[in-house]
């Protein structure tokens, strides 16, 4: 365990004793964040890595395996998002609807390596519920807008 001078433990030691851990670099504004959960008997294991504007998260479950690689990315001028898969995978399965649902949520660039279970739509449902809450947590969630019909 590392201990300051002033004998108090490092900021990063107490996050991962938390199951968290987070770094930050302030000249190339890139921040990784670290942290696992339990959900539902089944460790999860995530990684969210912010680059300029663009994120990359990795989930896995059980394992530390890399698994599917996805992209996706706002398509203008059509206001929607387009997705690829860049390893394994086919573009209808899990980390490929997630990387869509993160784009929409942050309005950035979004990189998607996902090692889950084929058919469990609740774990799937829950790791990307997790890994939401811990965007928004940290910032990175786009601001909600006004619904149609609400002028400011």
């Amino acid at each position: 365990m590392m201990m300051s001078s002033s004998g108090k433990q490092s900021e990063s030691e107490a996050a991962s004793k938390a199951g968290a851990a987070s770094i930050e670099d302030g000249v190339g504004g890139v921040q990784v964040t670290t942290f696992s959960e339990l959900v539902d008997d089944v460790t999860l294991h995530f990684q969210i890595i912010r680059l300029p504007k663009q994120i990359f998260a990795w989930i896995g479950c059980n394992s530390a395996k890399f698994g599917d690689l996805y992209a996706a990315a706002p398509t203008r001028p059509s206001n929607s998002v387009s997705v690829a898969s860049i390893l394994g995978g086919a573009s209808d399965n899990t980390g490929s609807g997630i990387a869509r649902r993160l784009v929409i949520k942050t309005g950035l660039n979004v990189i998607v390596a996902c090692n889950m279970p084929k058919n469990s739509p609740m774990l799937e449902a829950n790791a990307e519920k997790k890994l939401v809450e811990k965007l928004i947590a940290l910032g990175f969630s786009r601001p909600k807008s006004p619904g149609p019909g609400l002028s400011s």
